[in-house]
C-alpha cells in the first residue's frame, strides 16, 4: 500500500470520527479511536512511538514522541484545539526529516469543520488542504 492509498483510509477515518463525535473531547480519545479504525481497516498502527535525535554523533533517547505511524510509512501528529497553529507545520516537517518517512498528516479534531483540520506534508512540502479524490489519482504515487 501507497503513502497515498494509506493516507486516504487515515483521511476518511478522521472524517467519520469527527462526524460522529465532533470536535469535543481530548486529543488521547480521538488517537484511540484512530487506532481502532485503523486497525479494522488492515493497517499496522504503532503509537507514541519514541523517536531518537541524533546530535553531533551523539544519541538524544526520545527527544519526541511520534503519536502514530501507520504501516511504517506515515506518520500522524494528532491535536484538538480550536484553532490551526503554524508550529504544527514546523513540528511535522520535522519529524519526517528525523524519521525519514516521505508523507506525514496533523489531524485537528478541534475543528468545526474537520477538512480545516488536516495538514499533510510531503518530503517536507506543504500542501495546505486534504487533495480531492481526482487530485490525489492525478499525482504520482510516492515509492
Amino acid at each position: 500500500m501507497t503513502e497515498n492509498e494509506i493516507s486516504k483510509q487515515v483521511v476518511d477515518a478522521a472524517y467519520k470520527i469527527h462526524y460522529r463525535f465532533g470536535p469535543g473531547l481530548l486529543e488521547t480519545p480521538y488517537e484511540m479511536m484512530m487506532d481502532r479504525e485503523l486497525k479494522k481497516r488492515g493497517l499496522e498502527i504503532q503509537r507514541q512511538i519514541p523517536i531518537p535525535l541524533i546530535y553531533e554523533g551523539e544519541l538524544i533517547d526520545e527527544s519526541f514522541r511520534a503519536d502514530m505511524i501507520v504501516n511504517r510509512k506515515l506518520i500522524l501528529e494528532f491535536k484538538a484545539t480550536e484553532k490551526m497553529h503554524s508550529v504544527y507545520k514546523r513540528q511535522l516537517n520535522t519529524y519526517l526529516k528525523v524519521t525519514n518517512l516521505k508523507l506525514g498528516l496533523v489531524i485537528n479534531f478541534g475543528m468545526d469543520k474537520i477538512k480545516d483540520g488536516i495538514i499533510r506534508m510531503i518530503n517536507g512540502q506543504l500542501e495546505d488542504e486534504p487533495k480531492s479524490q481526482a487530485e490525489e489519482e492525478l499525482d504520482e504515487p510516492l515509492d
